[in-house]
């Protein structure tokens, strides 16, 4: 009897092209730094929605996708611009009674889900273009993570991406209140990642690693700093720009504040770098406002110039010039609210201390506006003896430059 053999499975179109497909996204992570997305996953860990802003096709979504694998989250996506404002503040759902009972907001599927789950990260795509009605209604969605009459669990995490006006489908500037709720991130792309992402190998997201012991210091810090800026500075606690473009980004206000002040805290707790700092405070209460506190969190480090006038031989100045210049200001400054002999004195061995040890330049100024306020009945230090020259120097350097710039000028 003869034996039947089966034709062997030919693999149809479709399959040989699925298998194509299964090859091309075979990929793989690598650690890499990345400081958009360590200042991505930091404003996440923190529990602040975020904002990125970037041109279409740069890969916003996909960091979504890593992001949400990273964290062992859900992700929902929602594209905002496609919904009706009554998707996120409830569709009114009529019960047996509504004159004894009420009217209930029912929330749409989605958010049931992430009920349900108890977890999640929301994604909201296309933000630019949504229109004022839909943006009004995100409003207590980013703020209270309410949906209706439902209110998301806190393990639900929100980060929104937008395209800018200039770039999005019929886009709108985002509304002040809206905006002011958002950690702003500008979203970029390195060829260098792209090029190495397309040969099969792409950055890797993680978590920052939060210091237990530093957890305390870092809330003090962050308070000291927001504080003390903020006290010096009473015009930067709430200024709303007058332009629309930019009352639709970051901008300072108690709650941006409170959100900078947050992250200051999560950012020192976990020692992160200078740059993903900047990021993330520019983010929230925008450049300028953002670079002042980041000037005086440098300033924070500085010693007192009353340590400094008490002690002047064990001053220790800072080594960057800028640093060294403001403290040095500082001890002049205290001398000038407070003139004494003594005092006067005291910053005169300061000025020779950091002769001593830094850039000369950085001390003309300060010695200039020193010697300005003394008294007739004080007698000249020993220790002017060794700025003299510094000064004089810068004087002839001056004058020299000045007589340069009148003849070429006259030449012209």
């Amino acid at each position: 009897m003869p034996i039947s053999v089966l034709p062997a499975h030919i693999p149809s179109r479709l399959e040989v092209a699925a298998d194509l497909l299964a090859l091309l996204r075979d990929t793989t992570t690598e650690p890499r730094a990345d400081a958009q997305l360590e200042a991505l996953t930091l404003a996440v860990a923190a529990d602040l929605p975020v904002l990125l802003w970037g041109e279409p096709g740069i890969g916003k979504t996909a960091a979504m996708n890593q992001l949400a694998e990273v964290l062992e989250l859900p992700l929902t996506t929602v594209i905002a611009s496609v919904h009706e404002p009554s998707d996120f503040s409830g569709l009114p759902v009529i019960g047996d009674d509504p004159e004894v009972q009420g009217v209930p907001m029912a929330p749409p599927d989605w958010a049931v889900r992430l009920a349900r789950a108890g977890k999640g990260l929301l994604f909201l795509d296309e933000l630019s273009t949504a229109p004022p009605a839909v943006q009004a209604a995100l409003l207590r969605l980013v703020l209270e993570r309410r949906v209706g009459a439902l209110r998301l669990p806190a393990g639900v995490r929100i980060v929104a991406a937008a395209n800018p006006r200039s770039s999005a489908a019929d886009g709108w500037e985002l509304s002040a209140p809206l905006a002011n709720r958002f950690v702003h991130l500008q979203w970029g792309h390195d060829h260098e990642v792209v090029v190495r992402g397309l040969g099969g190998t792409w950055p890797r997201a993680a978590l920052p690693r939060l210091d237990p012991e530093r957890l305390d210091g870092a809330v003090a810090f962050a308070r000291r700093a927001v504080c003390g800026l903020l006290a010096g500075r009473p015009a930067l606690v709430h200024r709303l720009p007058n332009d629309e473009a930019r009352r639709g980004g970051p901008w300072p206000s108690p709650r941006s504040w409170e959100m900078a002040l947050c992250l200051t805290a999560f950012a020192t707790a976990a020692g992160t770098s200078r740059d993903v700092l900047s990021m993330l405070v520019r983010g929230t209460v925008g450049d300028g406002p953002g670079l002042e506190l980041l000037a005086y969190l440098d300033r924070m480090d500085l010693p007192d110039p009353e340590t400094l006038l008490a002690d002047p031989a064990a001053a220790v100045l800072p080594e960057r010039g800028d640093l060294r210049q403001v403290v040095l200001d500082g001890v002049v400054e205290a001398v000038r609210n407070r003139p004494d002999r003594s005092r006067w004195d005291a910053a005169w061995a300061v000025l020779a201390r950091a002769l001593e040890t830094g850039a000369p330049d950085l001390v003309v100024v300060p010695a200039s506006t020193l010697a300005a306020l003394r008294r007739e009945d004080w007698a000249v230090p020993d220790s002017i003896e060794r700025l003299a020259g510094v000064v004089s120097l810068s004087g002839q350097a001056d004058r020299a430059a000045a007589r340069v710039a009148a003849v070429t000028g006259r030449s012209r």
